[in-house]
């Protein structure tokens, strides 16, 4: 059975590539026309959105799949492509707000822009050509993905379960990068307001959109349901797959402190830079003394801290006791997560398809 998901997956993905081509494609034509200076914003979306795990894309699909969808069939795979996109246009703008350098190892797409305009030796600020460049991008990118998804027919359109979760979708995640942006500027506070905004965070900023959402929408496209339809299975796809979206982010925190940069493709100690007011943090400054405290506070967000610096954070996050609870809070996780799994009445191969996605989730090293 095995091989059959690894091959099924294979199809899938080779089609979800292949459809991202023709349409990459069509709109260097679109962009051509109207100016070759313009192909660069196609070109850094283009490079960003080939390869990568495809998480969001293949819960689609076996959400489609658990819920009678025929394999490969053309509406998941754009289906999928539309959330890829999302999924780029996301990062994009993440890399903006979080003045991130790199991504996947090579540079973030706003740094494309700010070295092109270095290289060609041009005027004015680069810095600000490079997030212009970069929000530009982001934006056409958002665009492109909603015309990837209307493309899909009359499943996607207004009236239907599918188009409705997608929107949501989007709205919900933009509100938790607002959410994550505010908990960075407010500094210390009440430590369980702070938890209960990292934990907000999350959920919307992440675990929903990466989860929840793409095999809540196969399971509704693949079933045709009208918005706001009961459906059982698609109930069950949500009670599952949110605590994975949860799990999924807890352990990316995690790695945003403790990993390696070869594996991540970011630098060391990335969130600290960035001034992320994770869980970890959360938790970290409820159990440490009030000098720790300080410490904490006055190096989070700053973008020259040393190794040295990064090492004594990660120190103080382990002897708090933060890094084994947050930990906890995976495998707790794993565990209610495969309970809903175990509980979800799906074909053997849809179910052994999700399991393996459950353990490359939560036992990640990039």
């Amino acid at each position: 059975m095995t091989e059959q998901i690894e091959g099924e997956q294979a199809t899938f993905l080779q089609a979800l590539e292949d459809e991202l081509a023709r349409f990459f494609e069509s709109q260097r034509e679109v962009l051509g026309s109207i100016s070759p200076e313009a192909t660069p914003l196609l070109d850094s979306i283009r490079q960003l959105s080939t390869g990568g795990k495809r998480l969001r894309a293949l819960l689609c699909y076996w959400g489609w799949r658990g819920a009678g969808g025929t394999p490969n069939d053309p509406r998941v795979v754009k289906a999928g492509a539309a959330i890829e996109l999302f999924q780029s246009a996301a990062l994009i703008h993440d890399d903006i707000i979080d003045r991130s350098a790199t991504r996947r190892g090579a540079p973030a797409v706003h740094k494309q822009f700010e070295n092109m305009h270095a290289e060609q030796g041009w005027l004015g600020d680069r810095n600000l050509f490079g997030m212009t460049g970069g929000i530009i991008a982001g934006d056409l990118c958002l665009s492109w993905s909603e015309a990837m998804f209307s493309s899909i027919g009359a499943e996607a359109a207004a009236g239907f379960e599918s188009r409705r979760i997608f929107d949501l979708m989007r709205t919900e995640v933009m509100a938790g990068q607002y959410l994550d942006v505010l908990g960075e500027v407010v500094g210390s506070e009440d430590y369980d307001l702070a938890l209960s905004r990292a934990h907000n965070v999350i959920r919307y900023k992440s675990a929903k959109y990466s989860c929840e959402h793409p095999l809540a929408l196969g399971g509704a496209l693949a079933q045709q349901l009208k918005a706001s339809q009961a459906n059982r299975l698609v109930d069950s796809y949500r009670a599952f797959a949110l605590p994975l979206g949860e799990g999924f982010q807890l352990r990316d925190d995690v790695l945003g402190v403790f990993g390696a940069p070869e594996e991540t493709g970011k630098p060391a100690g990335d969130d600290l830079k960035e001034g992320k007011r994770t869980v970890l943090v959360a938790l970290t400054e409820k159990n440490t003394s009030p000098e720790e405290r300080a410490l904490l506070n006055d190096s989070l967000g700053k973008q020259d801290l040393s190794l040295e610096d990064i090492e004594k954070l990660r120190s103080m996050i382990i002897a708090s006791g933060a890094l084994a609870e947050v930990e906890k809070i995976i495998a707790q996780t794993q565990t209610t997560v495969s309970a809903e799994l175990n509980d979800m009445e799906l074909e053997p191969l849809v179910k052994q398809a999700l399991e393996a996605i459950v353990a490359k989730i939560l036992h990640r090293a990039s």
